[in-house]
């Protein structure tokens, strides 16, 4: 699917407000169909695997999830696969081809203790969610929380390696999400800005509001994120039961104006250095939404803050 820019730009100056509410009842529409999918599987499996690349929105989707969920009565539970990350250790931990340590890998995770917890969850058992402590990149004593499903509940599993084989292989019943903002935005039947765009611009503004990331950081860091994507997490979306495009029209509106200052200087030399200068005048074709008109249950808040739910 593409989204039109002359139409996004009409929009955006004619009525900003009904705009952004007809794209949020949209995204709404697919996440209560996500949440009918997944009700009608809980009878095989307990376990959901919602998996996407960064800045696909996995968070909010997870809870947006559990809400419609408990709409129709099904209580739900949503578990970060970050917290299943190893100790990093010099001896055992991915690198890169720089040496640099691979956080990108899915060897980064706990699969074992994953896979057991999935088991044992399904047979009614309880579990102890790990706790990592990314400051110290290591996993601590206590665990983050503990676990006991009854009755029809379900646990939502999300990251970027809940469809990796060695995860979701082992539990085929289980029910399996792909996310991502898949939507290219054309004009005149070119496409101007790349969905993948939508996701760096996504991450930029989020990693500088809530990170304390300078953006070259970020984006510096963009070509490592875009490898292990195409390694370790698209391989395995055709496999998802359900794809969801988290992709919406008005987003890059809203995020323009932190966007453009953000993207106005791009550090020379780094990889995909020319890809990557192509973002800001391709912002620029782009009108301005005003934040305010943002719900505080969008999924937009996500990367701008001022939302409802936990981040």
């Amino acid at each position: 699917m593409a989204y039109d820019l002359s139409e996004i730009n009409y929009r955006t100056v004619a009525d900003p407000a009904g705009f952004v509410a007809e794209c949020d009842a949209e995204y709404a529409a697919k996440i209560a169909r996500a949440a009918d999918m997944i009700a009608a599987n809980r009878k095989k499996s307990p376990i959901v695997l919602l998996s996407g690349p960064s800045g696909s929105g996995k968070t909010t989707t997870a809870q947006k999830i559990e809400e419609e969920l408990s709409r129709r009565g099904i209580r739900s539970y949503t578990i970060s696969l970050d917290n299943y990350f190893r100790t990093v250790d010099p001896a055992t931990s991915p690198r890169t081809a720089d040496g640099g340590y691979d956080f990108e890998s899915p060897k980064c995770l706990d699969m074992e203790l994953l896979n057991e917890h999935f088991s044992a969850l399904a047979r009614g058992e309880r579990i102890y969610v790990p706790k990592y402590e990314f400051s110290r990149q290591m996993r601590v004593v206590e665990p983050s929380k503990s676990l006991k499903l009854h009755g029809d509940e379900l646990a939502i599993f999300e990251g970027i390696h809940a469809l990796n084989d060695e995860i979701a292989g082992p539990h085929p019943e289980a029910f399996k999400l792909y996310i991502s903002a898949r939507s290219n935005v054309e004009f005149n039947g070119k496409v101007v800005f790349k969905g993948t765009w939508i996701r760096l611009v996504r991450r930029t503004v989020r990693d500088k509001l809530f990170r304390a990331y300078d953006p070259a950081r970020t984006l510096a860091m963009w070509a490592n994120v875009r490898r292990g994507e195409k390694l370790y997490i698209s391989p395995f979306k055709n496999k998802a039961d359900l794809m969801l495009d988290t992709a919406l029209p008005y987003e890059l509106a809203v995020m323009n104006v932190t966007a453009t200052e953000l993207f106005s200087s791009i550090p020379e030399g780094i990889e995909r250095y020319e890809e990557l200068r192509e973002v800001l005048p391709a912002l620029q074709l782009f009108g301005v939404i005003d934040e305010k008109l943002v719900a505080p249950d969008s999924l937009v808040r996500e990367f701008i803050g001022g939302g409802v739910y936990e981040q």
